[in-house]
């Protein structure tokens, strides 16, 4: 890959990483991550162990959701004197239920002439739709439900969609929110977590609501991890 063009602004990557396999990541993403001026990071520590892997040097800075807003505009004023800058998360696809979202609404509206180029790579709610068996054409994708406002209202959306509903949930509230799906859902509702996806523990389990939450019931040791749930439609 050439070097990257050197503009009088700078220029914004959304640069997707693995989600848990070091070795998903694209060589584009890796040229990307190696020319910069800067990388945008969540944590530090995380994202220097994808680095040390591929042997980039960049600078890392730290941007995240306890960010002040003196970081990001420090951050516009980097790209505003031709400085070029790549945006990670921990893991996946910055901004998709990340705060790199507020970053790239703050960049767009100081410097709307500047261009914000996505490298594409792993999603955890595209590998879990992959492997789902759940049609996937169209989908309704909830991000993380919430801890309390609001969340009984979703789970009566949920019940009722006419596609696919695609979310994550943290190892705290899984059994919470299978025992709700359980108790919303009809019986035939196929649901599919899951767990760890891209690890060495990776798993996905299958069945109505009722036997996903039995599964997960019996298998203590299971309930921990990172998830995503896929519920098959009402129609």
């Amino acid at each position: 890959m050439k070097d990257l063009m050197r503009n009088a602004k700078g220029v914004l990557y959304i640069v997707a990483t693995p989600i848990g396999n070091l070795e998903d990541i694209t060589l584009h993403a890796i040229a990307t991550l190696s020319s910069v001026d800067v990388i945008l990071c969540e944590d530090t520590r995380q994202t220097m162990k994808l680095l040390g892997r591929y042997n980039v040097k960049t600078p890392l800075l730290s941007l995240n959701a306890r960010s002040e807003k003196g970081r990001i505009a420090h951050v516009v004023r980097l790209l505003e004197s031709g400085k070029n800058a790549a945006l990670v998360s921990d893991a996946g696809t910055p901004t998709i239920s990340d705060p790199g979202s507020m970053l790239v609404s703050s960049v767009r509206t100081a410097l709307p002439e500047i261009s914000v180029i996505a490298i594409p790579g792993a999603s955890a709610v595209v590998a879990a739709l992959s492997v789902s068996g759940l049609p996937s054409s169209e989908f309704l994708f909830l991000g993380f439900l919430p801890h309390k406002k609001g969340r009984e209202k979703l789970f009566k959306e949920i019940a009722d969609a006419e596609r696919t509903v695609v979310f994550y949930e943290s190892p705290h509230r899984i059994m919470k929110t299978l025992g709700k799906l359980s108790e919303y859902l009809d019986a035939d509702r196929r649901v599919v977590v899951a767990r760890e996806l891209t690890k060495a523990f990776e798993q996905v389990v299958f069945g109505s609501s009722a036997e996903v939450l039995e599964y997960f019931t019996v298998n203590k040791d299971k309930q921990r991890g990172e998830f995503v749930i896929v519920v098959g439609s009402s129609a």
